[in-house]
């Protein structure tokens, strides 16, 4: 079995768009993210890889998330195609070429890509990817080269208001 939790950045500042790469987090998205990644460590859903866009707003998200599942914050890969945008059929490929020893990948990024990321994975998908929501989609496979587009089945997802 192997698992992709696609975590969308948490809430961010809504200014500095002529410099949208260093676009910080507000509390709120700092909040949030503390709030699903306590969550996740306490359901044990632990990361073996984390991969995230080197955008400000999406690498402290990832950091946040390290911190409470404790992972060690300089193993977070910074992928800049994840922030620049890339197809699902790319994603794909980043996620088929992953090693073999990883069970479980968290990718931290942006929308309207995750959206079309995790509704291109799992087989239904009806609902949306507010700021800060984690998706964890399985699939029931031994090696990542078998991870094909809408075979995965979601595991969860959570989304700070259900939480609040």
């Amino acid at each position: 079995m192997k698992t992709v939790v696609i975590v969308r950045h948490g809430k961010a500042v809504p200014f500095g768009y002529e410099d949208d790469f260093n676009r910080d987090l507000r509390d709120r998205g700092k909040n949030d993210a503390k709030l699903i990644s306590t969550l996740l460590n306490k359901r044990d859903i632990q990361p073996d890889a984390m991969i995230s866009s080197p955008a400000k707003r999406a690498l402290k998200t990832a950091q946040i998330f390290a911190e409470s599942l404790n992972f060690n914050k300089n193993d977070i890969t910074e992928v800049q195609e994840i922030y620049e945008g890339l197809t699902t059929y790319e994603f794909l490929g980043f996620i088929q070429d992953l090693p073999n020893e990883t069970e479980t990948v968290f990718f931290f990024g942006h929308n309207p890509g995750f959206y079309y990321f995790v509704n291109n994975l799992l087989e239904h998908f009806e609902n949306d990817m507010p700021t800060c929501s984690a998706v964890g989609i399985e699939f029931n496979v031994d090696s990542w080269k078998d991870v094909k587009s809408r075979t995965g089945k979601m595991a969860f997802q959570f989304v700070p208001k259900m939480f609040k």
